[in-house]
Order: structure tokens, then C-alpha cells, then sequence
């Protein structure tokens, strides 16, 4: 009997030591397969983009002021486009940043425990939501108001996309946040409440600049989404690439773009054809000079506590 519990037990350790030894080999394939992914990714637009930038030169792209690529006669100033991208950015940062760190201070700070196990699931059913649905909803709802309000709007106009991605980040932006803001350790609110600080004082001066690094993360989070949104601003921003940043007019943003150039009105290999890929490395190191700018930020201004 004794042996046969010692046989089984050996067994048992010997199923563990190569579970042990498998699975490391298995996470490294996963990491290796996302890794590779990403150099294919890359390594594609480079190569497709070069060859546009072979047959038009990247000082015209990048300081051109007309993007007429599929008219005669072609012109392929990528301006116009990334002003569009950048104007919707920054007017869904003014909606989303301050509703996502004010609900993120309140879902810290001051609700109850029961209201915020309520509260944030909610939030998070929003980011949930296809783009495709908030699209429409800037196409029926916020447009139709803002053209009550201002009658000079065009149909498809800015304002409209960049309020509607606005509230599609604001789940994104509160919820990074809180939980940055939950990483806080209790001790320093005591502190600060020891010293006189009312609970808004506390808030914003000890839990927030605690967690900078966090809340920071979450802002470039929700920016770098804002840039790479498709379906609301191609629904609700309209197809104009106009140098204007003029929130009420129709604009054309990066993506927006490369949905159209998709639509296969293009011949394979021809110059507007390689326009995507030229538009889609723009957009690609937009995102990654955000992404290292965020990196650097957290590394510098990230609190550790021990």
C-alpha cells in the first residue's frame, strides 16, 4: 500500500516538474507570436509606404497643403488630414478628460462602496459599445442639436465626432484612473486629514498628484484612441480633407481616410493606392511618439510605496 501512495505521489511530481517545465516555453511562443506580429506589422507599412515616398517626396507629404490624391491633378500634402485627426483629438480630450478624472475622483474618493460597485460596471458597458453605434448617434443626435444651436455647422462637422469620441473614452480615462487612484495607500489621506484637509483637498492634492503617473497613462490611453477611432469620424466628421480648424466644418481624419482608399475604387500598386500605407505609417508614429511620451512621463513622475 505504501508503494503504491509513494509510485502515485512520484507520479504526481514528476506531471508538475514537466507542467513546470512546458508551460514558460508556452508563454514565450505567445509573447514571441504578439512580438512577431507587430514587426510584420511594421515592417509591411515600411515597405509599402516606401514606395510611395519613391515616387512622391516626403517633403511634399508632409508639408503639402492639399490632399487630392484620387482628382487630376493629385496633390498629396498630408496636412489637411492631420489637422482633422488632431482637431477631433483635442476636442474630445476637453470632453473626456474632465469628466473621466471628475467621475474617477468620485468613484475613489466619495462614493460609497455600493454605489461604486454600481457605478463602474456601468461606466465600463460603455466602452463596450461598437463605434459603429456612436457614430450614428453623433449623425442623429449631436448633430441635429449643434446645427439647432448653430445653423452655420455643415451636415458633417468636427465638433460632432470629437464630442461623440469624447464620451467613448471617458469609461477608459475613469476607470485607469481610479484604479491608480485606489493604488494610493490609505495612510497618506490619514495624514493629510490629520493635518485639516477636507476630503476635496485631499482628493486633489495628495491622492491625485499620488497617482500623476497613472492618471497620466490614462490621458495618452484615451488620446491615442481618440487618433485611431474610425467609424465615428467617418460617419459623423464627413469626407473634406479641409486645412481649417474651424470645429463646425466638414474635415477628413487620418482614418477616415484609409477606410475610403480601401474601398477598392483603387488600382493595386498605383500611387493612391500606397497612399494607405502612407497615411497608416503617419498614423503609426502619431500613436508611438504618444505612446513614448506616456512611458516617459509614468517613469518619471511614478511614486513607489513601501
Amino acid at each position: 500500500m505504501q508503494d503504491a501512495e509513494k509510485s502515485m505521489n512520484l507520479k504526481k511530481r514528476k506531471s508538475i516538474f514537466s507542467t513546470d517545465a512546458l508551460m514558460p516555453k508556452i508563454l514565450l511562443l505567445f509573447a514571441g507570436i504578439s512580438i512577431l506580429t507587430t514587426i510584420g506589422i511594421v515592417v509591411i507599412l515600411l515597405m509599402e509606404s516606401g514606395k510611395f515616398f519613391a515616387r512622391v517626396p516626403i517633403a511634399e507629404f508632409l508639408t503639402g497643403t492639399e490632399w487630392t490624391p484620387l482628382f487630376e491633378p493629385p496633390a498629396y500634402g498630408v496636412l489637411p488630414l492631420i489637422a482633422g485627426s488632431l482637431m477631433i483629438t483635442l476636442i474630445a480630450c476637453i470632453v473626456a478628460i474632465p469628466f473621466g478624472i471628475g467621475s474617477a475622483i468620485y468613484l475613489s474618493e466619495y462614493a460609497p462602496q455600493k454605489v461604486r460597485n454600481a457605478l463602474k460596471p456601468i461606466l465600463e458597458i460603455l466602452a463596450g459599445i461598437p463605434t459603429i453605434v456612436y457614430g450614428f448617434f453623433a449623425v442623429t443626435f449631436v448633430t441635429p442639436m449643434i446645427r439647432y444651436l448653430l445653423p452655420q455647422t455643415d451636415m458633417f462637422n468636427a465638433l460632432s465626432a470629437g464630442i461623440v469620441v469624447g464620451i467613448m473614452i471617458v469609461p477608459m480615462i475613469s476607470s485607469l484612473s481610479e484604479d491608480a487612484m485606489a493604488a494610493v495607500p490609505q495612510s497618506l489621506r490619514n495624514a493629510a486629514y490629520a493635518l485639516g484637509s477636507t476630503k476635496l483637498e485631499t482628493a486633489v492634492k495628495v491622492v491625485v498628484p499620488a497617482a500623476f503617473s497613472g492618471i497620466v497613462a490614462s490621458f495618452v490611453l484615451g488620446i491615442s484612441r481618440a487618433i485611431g477611432e474610425t467609424m465615428i469620424v467617418t460617419l459623423a466628421a464627413g469626407a473634406m480633407p479641409n486645412l481649417s480648424f474651424n470645429p463646425l466644418r466638414s474635415v477628413e481624419t487620418l482614418t477616415a481616410y484609409i477606410v475610403s482608399g480601401s474601398s477598392g475604387d483603387t488600382t493595386y500598386g498605383s500611387v493612391e493606392y500606397l497612399t494607405i500605407y502612407a497615411v497608416g505609417i503617419t498614423l503609426f508614429v502619431m500613436t508611438l511618439a504618444l505612446n513614448m511620451i506616456a512611458g516617459y512621463i509614468s517613469r518619471k513622475f511614478r511614486e513607489e510605496y513601501g
